[in-house]
Formats: C-alpha cells, sequence, structure tokens
C-alpha cells in the first residue's frame, strides 16, 4: 500500500515562494505518474500539477503555468513543487497524488489513485 506524506506548506506573503515536497513509502511508485492538486476553503479539489513517470512531461492548470515546477526523484521516491510569486488565490491544502494510470488528472477517474493527507499553504497580502 503506498502512502504519501507532504510537506512543506506555511505562510507566506504574497510574491514569496514555497517548495512542497511530497515522499512516497510502502512501495515504489518509479512507474507511476505523479500529480499535485489543491483544495481552497469553500471550493472544490483542483489540478494543479502533474508530471510523467519518467519525468519527461509535465502538465500545468492554467492558474499555476509559468509560477509553479513540478519535478521528481524516482530514486528517492519523492515529487516536488516549487512555486513562485505566490497570490492569495493560491491558499489551498495541497495534495500529492501518485497515479498508476498516468492520466487520471485529466480523465477525472481517480479510482486506483493514492493521495496524501495534505499540506497547507496559506498566502497572505
Amino acid at each position: 500500500q503506498v502512502q504519501l506524506v507532504e510537506s512543506g506548506g506555511g505562510l507566506v506573503q504574497a510574491g514569496g515562494s514555497l517548495r512542497l515536497s511530497c515522499v512516497a513509502s510502502g512501495g515504489t511508485v518509479s512507474s507511476y505518474g505523479m500529480d499535485w492538486f489543491r483544495r481552497a476553503p469553500g471550493k472544490e479539489r483542483e489540478f494543479v500539477a502533474a508530471i510523467s513517470w519518467n519525468g519527461g512531461s509535465t502538465y500545468y492548470a492554467g492558474s499555476v503555468k509559468g509560477r509553479f515546477t513540478i519535478s521528481r526523484d524516482s530514486a528517492e521516491n519523492t515529487v516536488w513543487l516549487q512555486m513562485n510569486n505566490l497570490k492569495p488565490e493560491d491558499t489551498a491544502v495541497y495534495y500529492c497524488a501518485a497515479d498508476p494510470y498516468g492520466n487520471s488528472w485529466a480523465t477525472g477517474e481517480y479510482s486506483g489513485v493514492y493521495w496524501g493527507k495534505g499540506t497547507l499553504v496559506t498566502v497572505s497580502l
């Protein structure tokens, strides 16, 4: 059973940066796509970024493109989300996901996807 643990969240001023980490244990995710999602207060969960199993392809939501960067180290079972130029609207709980299919973020089919418990990011004015 894959377990995911996120870290790196916190309080930051608008314009600042944070780097989120997600470490997988209990199994290897080297063949999985890895994703970041977020849920803002009172809103639905939304896709943020995804990276393919080999790191060769990355995908971003329009709202974060150019500001966020997803990366991974499969040998370390770790994925990161570098967030720059943060805005108050980026305030949310950020969740890491391990996707054995590699495209759940696009299809919306999450059966079989593993989720972390999330890390809170708060961006103040």
